[in-house]
């Protein structure tokens, strides 16, 4: 039975977090969103700190990295805390802190969920200790994934891209992108696998970077594939077509989605904060021991709100926890991340409104984090994305027949 409570052995871990939300991520957060395109480079001594953390514990984690399905062993009748829930605790702090700043980490990025989630031992060897983006969205491919162009044809012991790739998180200043490619466009779905290219490739060519409404300290780039060769080591996952073999890749995202939807978590919890020390300082006490249509409207407009971020924080955490478990929870993953993203949006902007002027004013971040929340109801699946998969999941029906 799950306890949606914050385990003991991860305070320690939240702590951190919030500590560097606070010291490093607030302090800076206007400043690269003022400087699109510009590095921080305050993030590079603090992502080698949390590299080291994270080699001396078993906890996971505060960075978006380093989820990976397994039991290790443990017994499945006993509850087990482990990397995803840690990783998920860690996300909210920093995203309290500054959501493109966290994208913004050296060797945290989703390109590294991805690999710490499907990548063999071997794999995880070659490719641990560098920054990974994941490479997904076409010009004619964005929410239906099944729909990827990108073609890779084996080539003697190499792989062969062909392709374009556009709004790519980090992904001029990674490392390691993940691209994903189909290896028979004829075979539907089932071809369709995840590679590894090094970001130096020459086959690969950064067309532009785009300019965004928000998470602006984060780079997103475009790019295309042009005869870029890969190892055959670089193919994620079982290199055979099978029927159900794009069901092997998706499940990258029932790791990944828990993330962003823990990223909304975090800057939806700032929004509130920051309002309710505002309504406060206007007057307007939040009182939870009377009803709310009792109380001033602006009191009763926040307890709505502070209501849908629990109803989206416990979701996060019950798709975070299934994972350590070794639970299916694709249904979860995809509820927690459509009720976090529309949640995050939805609050930032009622925090705007309420907050009037001063949300509105630069002087503040309550501006920046409504910019900022909208991303992430859109990337690593847009809201209508995931309730279509909810609906398919309750009804029981497959993409054919529930479009």
């Amino acid at each position: 039975m799950i306890n949606l409570e914050i385990p003991k052995k991860y305070k320690p871990l939240a702590t951190q977090a919030n500590q560097v939300a606070t010291e490093v991520f607030r302090p800076i957060s206007r400043k690269y969103d003022e400087a699109e395109h510009s590095y921080p480079k305050e993030l590079d001594m603090l992502a080698s700190l949390i590299d080291g953390m994270n080699e001396g514990s078993d906890l996971g984690g505060a960075g978006a990295a380093g989820v990976r399905r397994s039991s290790n062993g443990a017994d499945p009748a006993e509850n087990r805390n482990g990397s995803n829930l840690s990783t998920v605790l860690g996300v909210i702090e920093l995203c309290w802190g500054d959501v493109g700043l966290l994208l913004s980490m050296p060797r945290q990025g989703l390109g590294n969920s991805a690999i710490a989630s499907v990548a063999t031992d071997e794999q995880l060897a070659t490719y641990g200790g560098k920054w990974a983006a994941m490479a997904i969205t076409e010009p004619e491919a964005g929410s239906d994934s099944a729909a990827i162009r990108t073609t890779a044809e084996l080539d003697g012991d190499e792989y062969v891209l062909n392709g374009e790739k556009i709004f790519v998180t980090s992904g001029d200043r990674a490392d390691l992108i993940v691209v994903w490619a189909t290896l028979d466009r004829s075979k539907g779905r089932a071809a369709i696998k995840s590679f590894i290219v090094e970001r130096d490739n020459p086959g690969l060519k950064l067309d532009r970077l785009e300019h965004k409404l928000g998470i602006r300290a984060s780079d997103t780039a475009n790019f295309t594939l042009q005869d870029c060769r890969v190892p055959k080591e670089a193919l994620l996952g079982d290199p055979e077509v099978k029927e159900k073999g794009f069901a092997g890749v998706m499940e990258t995202f029932d790791n990944t989605r828990p993330l962003v939807a823990a990223m909304a978590v975090g800057v939806t919890r700032a929004a509130l904060e920051e309002t309710r020390r505002r309504l406060a300082a206007a007057g307007v006490e939040v009182d939870y021991d009377t009803p709310a249509l009792s109380q001033p409207a602006a009191a009763a407009r926040f307890l709505e709100m502070e209501a849908d971020y629990e109803a989206a924080w416990l979701l996060t955490l019950q798709a975070a926890w299934m994972a350590d478990n070794s639970k299916p929870n694709s249904l979860q993953a995809s509820m927690a991340k459509a009720k976090a993203g529309r949640t995050g949006v939805d609050v930032t902007l009622g925090c705007v409104e309420l907050c009037g002027a001063v949300g509105l004013g630069e002087s503040e971040l309550l501006e920046k984090w409504a910019r900022d929340a909208k991303i992430l109801d859109i990337f690593e699946g847009t809201q209508q994305i995931q309730l279509l998969i909810v609906a398919r999941q309750l009804l029981g029906k497959n993409s054919s027949e529930l479009r």
